[in-house]
């Protein structure tokens, strides 16, 4: 039990370290665990002993990520996806499905390996992807918001990816058919029993538990474990037991409390599965599939972009809109690794699938992230090259342009998220003739609905200036957040003559400093701004309240 101990403080000690590492070079902790992993595996430093124990903790890793992707998984928020969220979703599952088969195919695998890398290779990592985004400022963006909408399509894909699994192997014997029809009717009875206890059980009982946080824990816990051990009994899996448990309390007022106590239980636990998964890899498995890996990565990285691109541009987005949501689908997630594990499982697969797909995610997750974290200076190169994916006229986001245009405007606002639909409104009722400008065509149309003079635009077309009444404007201000895009804005309204004077937000010194030799007049600080009113509100009042006694 000792050298059990000392193993995994030395395991713990080393995944610290590159996951500090990782941090650094802006990579998420997914890759640092991989990393570690292959490490101490066998293809490695060969550390690994504890098999049993690091498998069980692997086990509940993998059971508590699903139980928290059912979490999240409201039945309002799937009764309202939008189409084109639908319809990119399917659409690049298809596709990827579909040409992933053909190229494994060609690279000589057979039919099981082929479709088996094909389905993993669909998935994209929600929690990468929400993570960068909101690092970037960019979820209630509308290319944000669109990929978060796909993305909840991937992950019912997984789950019912993983119950077809399931279904096959609790009918080994039989056809597909038959394996199929089973599988239905196992999940219409689960399905049937989850409807009753969130009907008339789990409300009252997760009422009686919230009385303490730490009871409402460990019953969820509790819940998805069990429901897990159902899973397998029922035939499935203890994966989509864990999800069907976690959907069961997404419609509840807790979910918020429990997914936010489970997130780290889930991100400690699941470095044991990365730890496990690279502890079975050999380093001759690894080699024969470099070659597979190269082709797959570029596969995941190109391929999945131009599809998401492709469709978008079909339904009338712009091309820039289309890009940027287009390259949070060029990686795969660790649910493709959990999948292909499952298929080893079933006897479907051999080892060699499952190190192809570790490299692959390797590759990928590590150079799409600094995709999306550089993806304006990639937009920027690429765009002269991207009218192939926008319509001549994209009207999914122009049609709103054909409201009347004012002739004049003392001030123009660009940006109008909470920051800037507010200074709108509050510039607007001080009797000034304002005018808002956001590239979100549901920000552009909520704000007209509410008597507001809105125009959609984008503030990094170096032409859209010209539309605008710069004439009459004697202030401009910027509320967005990149400074990139706020220099553009600026070299913009100088080459169409603007000589008013223009406000812009920054979020550091530097970033300042840029905006102010690039000719901005007055720099915005929002939340350094805020904190000053605040500071001064609660000193006036405090002072004001001692003058009283």
């Amino acid at each position: 039990m000792v050298d059990v101990f000392h193993e995994f403080a030395l395991l713990l000690l080393l995944s610290a370290a590159c996951g500090a590492l990782a941090i650094w070079l802006r990579q998420p902790l997914l890759v640092a665990f991989l990393v570690v992993g292959i490490l101490v595996g066998p293809a490695g430093l060969g550390w690994v002993r504890s098999h049993d124990q690091i498998d069980l903790l692997a086990q509940i890793g993998v059971t508590v990520l699903l139980f928290v992707v059912g979490l999240k998984l409201d039945l309002h928020l799937v009764r309202h996806l939008g189409r084109v969220a639908l319809a990119t979703g399917l659409g690049q599952l298809g596709f990827t499905i579909v040409f992933g088969y053909g190229l494994a195919l060609a690279l000589g695998m057979g039919h099981a390996k082929a479709i088996y890398i094909a389905v993993a290779l669909t998935f994209s990592s929600t929690i990468i992807i929400v993570k960068l985004l909101s690092d970037k400022r960019e979820i209630d963006s509308l290319h944000g918001r669109i990929a978060l909408g796909f993305l909840i399509v991937q992950d019912l894909a997984v789950v019912v990816a993983m119950m077809v699994l399931g279904g096959v192997r609790a009918e080994e014997g039989a056809g597909w058919a038959s394996a199929l029809g089973a599988a239905a009717a196992r999940l219409a009875f689960a399905a049937a029993a989850i409807a009753v206890l969130m009907r008339w059980v789990i409300p009252r009982l997760m009422h009686l538990l919230a009385r303490s946080q730490e009871l409402l824990v460990l019953f969820a816990i509790a819940w998805g474990t069990t429901l897990a051990v159902a899973g397998e009994m029922l035939g499935f899996s203890k994966e989509v037991g864990a999800f069907l448990a976690g959907f069961s309390l997404a419609s509840t007022g807790y979910r918020e409390a429990i997914g936010a106590r489970l997130a780290s239980l889930r991100d400690f636990l699941l470095l044991f599965f990365f730890i496990d998964l690279g502890s079975k890899l050999e380093l001759a498995t690894l080699g024969a599939e470099l070659v597979p890996a190269a082709v797959f990565s570029l596969f995941v990285l190109i391929g999945n972009p131009l599809i998401v691109m492709a469709i978008m541009g079909y339904m009338g987005y712009r091309k820039r809109t289309g890009f940027m949501a287009g390259l949070t689908v060029a990686q795969i997630s660790e649910f493709s690794i959990i999948f292909i594990a499952m298929g080893i499982s079933l006897g479907h697969v051999d080892a060699g699938a499952l190190g192809l797909t570790t490299m692959v995610g390797l590759v990928t997750i590590t150079v799409s992230t600094y995709m999306i974290l550089y993806s304006e200076w990639l937009y920027e190169r690429l765009a002269p090259w991207l009218g192939l994916f926008e319509r001549r006229r994209p009207h999914r986001e122009m049609a709103i342009e054909a409201a009347p245009r004012e002739a004049h405007a003392d001030v123009i606002v660009f940006g109008l998220g909470r920051y800037g639909s507010r200074l709108l409104r509050r510039l607007t009722e001080r009797g000034l003739r304002v005018l808002g400008v956001d590239f979100d065509p549901e920000v552009v149309r909520s704000l007209r609905h509410g008597g507001m003079q809105v125009r959609f635009g984008d503030a990094e077309d170096q032409e859209f200036p010209e539309h605008l009444p710069l004439a009459s404007a004697r202030f401009v201000v910027s509320t967005l957040p990149e400074a990139p895009v706020n220099l553009r804005l600026l070299h913009a309204l100088r080459a169409h003559g603007f000589a008013g004077r223009v406000a812009v937000t920054a979020h550091g010194e530097a970033d300042a400093t840029r905006l102010q030799r690039a000719g901005a007049s007055r720099i915005l600080w929002p939340y350094r701004d805020a904190a000053e009113f605040a500071a001064e509100m609660i000193d006036g009042e405090l002072q004001a309240a001692t003058e009283e006694a």
